[in-house]
C-alpha cells in the first residue's frame, strides 16, 4: 500500500512539472519502442526495447532502450509497445540526439490485453521530454506502479 503510494505521489509529481516544461518545447516527433517478454520481479523489472524515431525533419533513426521499473511490479507480459511524442527545444533531432537517460513515474496494469502511461524527462541536459504520458500496449498478466528510468542509445 505505502509503495503504491509513493508511486501516484511520484507520478503526480512528474504530471505537474510536464506541463511546464511542455511549454517551452517544440513536438519533434515521435518514437516508438517495441519490447519482448518481461517477468515482473515484486519490487521491479528490466526490459530491452528496439526502438524507432520518426522526425519531423531529418532521416528515421534507430535506438536501443532498457527500462528499468522500481515499485510494484507482478506478473509477465509477452509483449509491450510503447509509443511517445518526443517535446524539445527544436523541431530538428540530430542523429543520436535522443540517447540518454531519462526518468519519471509509471503504471500499468494488462489481462490479456493492457495499456499504461510512463512519464519521462532526461536526454541531454535533461532538455527532452519522452511526452509527459507515453501510450503503451502489452499483453499479458502484470500490474506495476513506481519509478521508470530509460537509458536510450543510438545505434541498433
Amino acid at each position: 500500500m505505502i509503495r503504491i503510494s509513493a508511486a501516484a505521489t511520484a507520478l503526480a509529481l512528474t504530471l505537474s512539472v510536464a506541463p511546464a516544461f511542455a511549454q517551452s518545447a517544440v513536438q519533434a516527433g515521435v518514437i516508438e519502442c517495441r519490447g519482448g517478454p518481461t517477468v515482473g520481479l515484486v519490487v521491479g523489472s528490466i526490459t530491452e526495447f528496439n526502438c524507432l524515431y520518426n522526425g519531423n525533419v531529418g532521416p528515421q533513426q534507430s535506438y536501443r532502450a532498457v527500462v528499468r521499473r522500481l515499485g510494484v511490479d507482478l506478473g509477465y507480459t509477452e509483449a509491450t509497445t510503447l509509443v511517445w511524442t518526443v517535446l524539445a527545444p527544436t523541431a530538428q533531432i540530430g542523429l543520436g540526439d535522443l540517447a540518454g537517460n531519462y526518468g519519471g513515474a509509471q503504471a500499468n496494469a494488462s489481462v490479456v490485453g493492457g495499456a499504461g502511461a510512463n512519464a519521462l524527462i532526461g536526454g541531454s541536459n535533461n532538455s527532452i521530454a519522452l511526452q509527459p504520458l507515453s501510450v503503451q500496449g502489452q499483453a499479458g498478466l502484470n500490474v506495476s506502479a513506481g519509478i521508470a528510468s530509460l537509458e536510450l542509445r543510438y545505434g541498433r
